[in-house]
């Protein structure tokens, strides 16, 4: 019974530092990609963050291993959704910057009252659409995603983020070289900035040499000109 009990206790311990680990490799959008474009009217709410240099498939790759997504849309160069109980993830090719990925991250609500079902119907399976829209009748949107929104408007203008918004964005790239600090890593004051990983990305000394505040001094023999110390 001993023996039970103590396999018993290390089975139930490795099931919680597995379901720990598990949990440590998710994050949220915004902790790996800028914000570019916001809107909201209540419930209804989205945000479109950018992935530079990377095809649909790959952010879609990306961020279904972070977070696994419920449904999603099979495999496209141009477009496609991953679909979470809280958010839908709309991936789409930016047709001004194609090297890019727009992601663009929906509200339940925001999909419900501003996208066209019959344009979700070619991604998305029934079963996910029925559950979203009860009857479809009463939403007659026609958005079809942030890179048509001129053609197909939602029900609210896209704006510009605010600082405040884009202060909730933790890690910034510099100089596109893979290292990654966060704004609030500067210590203030020491010349130091400190990466992501905990390693010093520049260092810069902390102290500085004093002013000489000694009198000048005269030139002997000249015209009182008076020169000061270098």
């Amino acid at each position: 019974m001993q023996r039970l009990s103590k396999y018993l206790k290390l089975l139930v311990a490795f099931a919680l530092s597995v379901s720990l680990l598990s949990g440590c490799g998710s994050q949220p959008v915004s902790a790996s990609y800028p914000l570019e474009s916001v809107t909201q009217n209540g419930a209804e709410a989205s945000r479109v963050y950018r992935a530079e240099n990377k095809t649909v498939p790959q952010v879609a790759q990306e961020l279904a291993e972070q977070r696994k997504p419920q449904e999603i849309s099979k495999e496209d160069p141009d477009r496609m959704f991953l679909v979470y109980p809280d958010e839908w993830y709309h991936l789409q090719k930016d047709p001004q910057k194609p090297s890019d990925t727009l992601i663009e991250v929906d509200s339940k609500e925001f999909v419900r009252q501003n996208y066209a079902p019959s344009f979700l119907e070619g991604y998305i399976v029934g079963s996910v659409l029925s559950n979203l829209f009860d009857s479809w009748n009463r939403y007659p949107g026609t958005y079809r995603g942030y890179t048509s929104k001129d053609i197909y408007k939602p029900n609210v203008d896209y704006r510009s983020p605010t600082t405040q918004e884009k202060k909730a964005i933790p890690p910034i790239t510099v100089e596109r070289g893979g290292s990654i600090i966060k704004r609030s890593d500067k210590l203030s004051g020491s010349g130091i900035s400190i990466g992501a990983d905990g390693n010093v990305l520049k260092k810069s000394p902390s102290t500085t040499v004093p002013r000489n505040n000694s009198p000048p001094k005269t030139r002997v023999g000249g015209f009182g000109k008076i020169t000061k110390r270098r």
